[in-house]
Order: C-alpha cells, then sequence, then structure tokens
C-alpha cells in the first residue's frame, strides 16, 4: 500500500514538473517581451524581465497562477506571496499593489491572470450542486492556496488554446468553466459565492461600489450601512471579515492609489493629486502617501518611473 501510494505521489510530481515546464515554455514563445497581453478573451499574460511594482489601482475578481518566478500582492496590511507552487484567487473588487518579486533577463518572471465572472461562477456552482457553507459573507476575499495536478492540467490546456485559434471559441470556455469547478473543488467555494452578490455579499460588493465611485467623497459609515440595511457594526463586521480592512482604510488605499496614478501618469504635483482625491491638507496626504508606499510622493514617483524606464 506504501509503495502504491508512493508511485501515485512520484506520477503527480510528474505531471506537475511537465506541466509547468510547458507552460514556461507556451508563455515564453507568446510574449517575448516585457509587458502584458490579452492571449484570450478574460485570459492575460505577463512578461517581466525585472522585479517591479504594479502602479495600478482597485483590481476586479481573477484567479493569478504564475509559470515562473515569484509575487507579492499586498491589500491594507496584509502581503499575499504566490509561485509556481500558489495560486492567488480574490473575488471581490480590491485596491491591491503588486509586486515582481523574482524575475531576470535569463529567469523572467512569467505569469497568468484570468478574469472570474460571476454568470460563469453561479452556472458551475449550480450544475455541480456543490453545497457551500454557510457564512461565505465572513470569508476574506483573497488567498493564497497551494496549486494541485488537476488544475494545473486544466491552465495548461487553456493556455495550449492560444495556438489554436479554430479551436478557442468552443474549447476555451469549456475549460475555463473547468477551472472554476475545480476551484470550487479545493475548497474555494465561500470565496467564489461572494460573485453571486446574495444576502450580505451583496450588500458589501455594493457597499465596495459605492466607495469605489465616490472616494473623493467625505465617507459616511451611517448612510451607507443605513442605505444598505445593516446596523454601523454589522457593517463594519462584515466589510472587514471580506475585504481585510475597514471601509475607511478601504476608502483611504483607493484614494492613494488613484493619486499615485494622477503622479506617474497625468504627471500631477503631489498637492495637486492629494486635493484631487479629497485630501485637503497636503501634509497629512504625504503622510498617509509615505506610510503606505515607503516614501514621499516626490520620490516614489520617481522610482516608478525608473523602474519603468528599465
Amino acid at each position: 500500500m506504501k509503495n502504491m501510494d508512493r508511485t501515485e505521489s512520484d506520477r503527480q510530481s510528474q505531471r506537475i514538473r511537465h506541466g509547468r515546464e510547458e507552460l514556461v515554455e507556451r508563455i515564453s514563445k507568446t510574449i517575448t517581451k516585457d509587458g502584458s497581453l490579452e492571449a484570450i478573451p478574460g485570459l492575460f499574460l505577463a512578461r517581466s524581465s525585472v522585479e517591479l511594482e504594479s502602479p495600478n489601482s482597485v483590481h476586479r475578481p481573477a484567479f493569478c497562477f504564475i509559470a515562473q518566478g515569484s509575487k507579492h500582492a499586498i491589500l491594507g496590511d496584509e502581503t499575499f506571496r504566490y509561485d509556481p507552487m500558489n495560486y492567488l484567487i480574490f473575488t471581490v473588487d480590491l485596491p491591491i499593489t503588486f509586486q515582481v518579486k523574482e524575475a531576470s533577463e535569463e529567469r523572467p518572471y512569467l505569469g497568468i491572470r484570468m478574469d472570474l465572472d460571476p454568470a460563469l461562477v453561479a452556472s458551475v456552482m449550480m450544475e455541480s450542486d456543490m453545497r457551500i457553507k454557510k457564512g461565505g459573507a465572513n470569508v476574506r476575499a483573497m488567498s493564497a492556496s497551494a496549486v494541485d495536478a488537476e488544475l494545473l492540467d486544466a491552465v495548461v490546456r487553456l493556455v495550449r488554446l492560444i495556438d489554436s485559434p479554430a479551436e478557442q471559441k468552443i474549447v476555451a470556455p469549456l475549460v475555463i468553466k473547468e477551472i472554476v469547478y475545480r476551484l470550487l473543488a479545493s475548497g474555494q467555494g465561500g470565496r467564489l459565492s461572494h460573485l453571486l452578490r446574495s444576502g450580505d455579499t451583496r450588500r458589501i460588493s455594493r457597499a465596495i461600489g459605492h466607495l469605489r465611485e465616490n472616494f473623493d467623497q467625505p465617507l459616511r459609515i451611517d448612510d451607507i450601512a443605513r442605505e444598505l440595511g445593516m446596523s454601523v457594526s454589522g457593517f463594519h463586521h462584515h466589510f472587514k471579515s471580506v475585504t481585510a480592512m475597514s471601509p475607511l482604510q478601504f476608502q483611504k488605499q483607493i484614494r492613494l492609489q488613484e493619486a499615485r496614478r494622477l503622479m506617474l501618469g497625468e504627471d500631477l504635483d503631489a498637492a495637486s493629486a492629494g486635493f484631487r482625491v479629497g485630501y485637503e491638507d497636503p501634509s497629512y496626504f504625504s503622510r498617509d502617501y509615505k506610510k503606505q508606499f515607503g516614501a514621499p510622493p516626490q520620490r516614489d514617483i520617481a522610482r516608478l518611473r525608473d523602474s519603468i524606464a528599465v
């Protein structure tokens, strides 16, 4: 029995090794320069030969997979590390900072991002008749989890379709559906249920949407909770359970990410960017900015521009 278990374990390890090697080969062939591209609708490939930080802002729900290298996803005070052994999933709109941590000319970072479509997730849940434990609204929306052989196989088959345009229209949706099923089967049901937007989850999703659209306005927790039909304490509890942040911290993250984008992309000075996103006091904005990004605005933007230039 032990020999059979060892043989099966060796077989699984071999499948995983071969799958990773094929992914590296196919992604390297598809994207030959640093950057990203949408290889199949909803599937994005990324390559980087240098360690860098993404200045992007709020990210929509996605499944992220690494073929080579490693990456950090920073959400509030938490850092999620993922690599070829661990995938990342997040199931509500979140203000995440991404950092490529392992990359070089010889071994560039190679990553995959697959958008999570709420309608597809709902369809897979219904068709699989998979029961989701109660309390999904209190499950953290973001997680890094171990990759298994079945999930890796499905990812490899999806990437293979990049070279088969004639098959993509029919086969790609089926493989994406399988990937969602594999995520459900591996215990991500509570997390993926956020995409169904029912009950408290729907309310938190509405609150996230409100904060995204009105991040530059004063935050009135009482008004938001009342509009959602929740108590202030209940709203705080559910919001932090899902996003890992209080509503005020969430708003601050969005403000600072947007200010960073304005300075980097539109060449605004720090005071103007801070005012645009809702800060009235430039010194308070600079303190918050340094605490979030590790350097004052001017120095941080100069560093980002240098890394992009590289």
